[in-house]
């Protein structure tokens, strides 16, 4: 069968920074108290200029740049996004008319923070179809346009941005895939300890419940994605997980064994940005020449609906 691989990577946030002192002057909160629970300095938020089609654009533009090719030479195009208000276009058509595609398949993927594990999956399970040969795999989102910025519990967390991947067919003979086996799934009974809800959308969460879950229960899951690979956590040279704080970061990585790796801490500058989460934290972790071409790297994608999805990737 043919695989795929990651070739290039691309990420945007727009200009304007909230820090954590900023939001003291708007809810009764603090420094030390957002960097203590949530381990966040700072976050990119958008403004009403700046829709998620524009940031997904953005960072798609960087990631072609980087792979020495054209938009008209994607045939697929997925965006993973929970912030989409409208219904159609979808964000992933949008982003094709703004490249200037000439007639990619075009699909938008909701599976809120781990969207763009999902939607790598998606890409590879098609380019081994034979149903594509070259993808644009997007995750984007633009949080601050749903979140209750009266809440302190929440406002503290979230960020805007994007990231993107350029995913080709892979027909060399290699001892391991470009993108491995994919392990997916969820906890239906529990999905609404992270939601999304409401006109206009806000978002809302059980944050201890999330804890837990994440803490206890992805772990075993993130090692058994391993095993998938066919590689020991201590082969790994970098984990990449959902960016959704510290607090969580720290713990999962330290239970999974990667002992050799570089574990993605973005969310310190960055907040929470859902989707956009993990493709942006790679792509920081290989422009700053953390991880090297061909180095096997986990990512890992957890959240809404308490969904998972992670696979090892051959880091670009």
């Amino acid at each position: 069968m043919t695989g795929s691989r990651v070739v290039a990577l691309g990420h945007y946030q727009p200009a304007k920074v909230l820090t954590n002192h900023d939001l003291a002057a708007m809810v009764d909160t603090s420094d030390e108290w957002i960097t203590s629970r949530v381990g966040i300095r700072t976050r990119h938020i958008g403004g009403p200029d700046e829709p998620v089609d524009e940031l997904a654009a953005h960072a798609a533009a960087k990631a072609l740049a980087a792979a020495g090719l054209q938009p008209a030479d994607i045939d697929l195009v997925l965006v993973a996004t929970s912030t989409a208000i409208d219904r159609s276009p979808s964000m992933s058509a949008r982003v094709a008319a703004r490249l200037g595609m000439e007639a990619p398949a075009v699909m938008d993927i909701n599976v809120v923070c781990s969207g763009f594990t999902h939607a790598l999956a998606t890409a590879d399970h098609a380019l081994r179809a034979g149903a594509a040969t070259r993808a644009l795999v997007i995750g984007a989102d633009k949080m601050g346009d749903i979140v209750d910025w009266t809440d302190r519990s929440s406002c503290v967390l979230m960020g805007d941005g994007a990231g993107a991947a350029v995913v080709v067919a892979d027909t060399a003979d290699s001892e391991r895939p470009g993108i491995g086996p994919v392990l997916w799934g969820s906890v239906p009974g529990m999905g609404d300890a992270v939601r999304i809800e409401g006109t206009p959308p806000r978002f809302a969460q059980e944050g201890q419940s999330v804890y837990r879950w994440a803490t206890t229960q992805l772990p075993p899951i993130a090692r058994k994605v391993c095993e998938r690979a066919g590689l020991t956590p201590e082969d790994l040279a970098a984990v990449v997980l959902h960016q959704a704080n510290l607090r969580i970061i720290e713990p999962v990585a330290r239970k999974i064994g990667a002992v050799n790796a570089v574990v993605a801490r973005d969310v310190v500058d960055s907040g929470n940005t859902s989707a956009a989460s993990i493709p942006m934290a790679l792509s920081k972790l290989v422009e700053r020449g953390e991880v090297l071409s061909g180095q096997p790297v986990l990512l890992f994608g957890f959240g809404g609906n308490l969904s998972y999805a992670g696979q090892v990737i051959s880091c670009p």
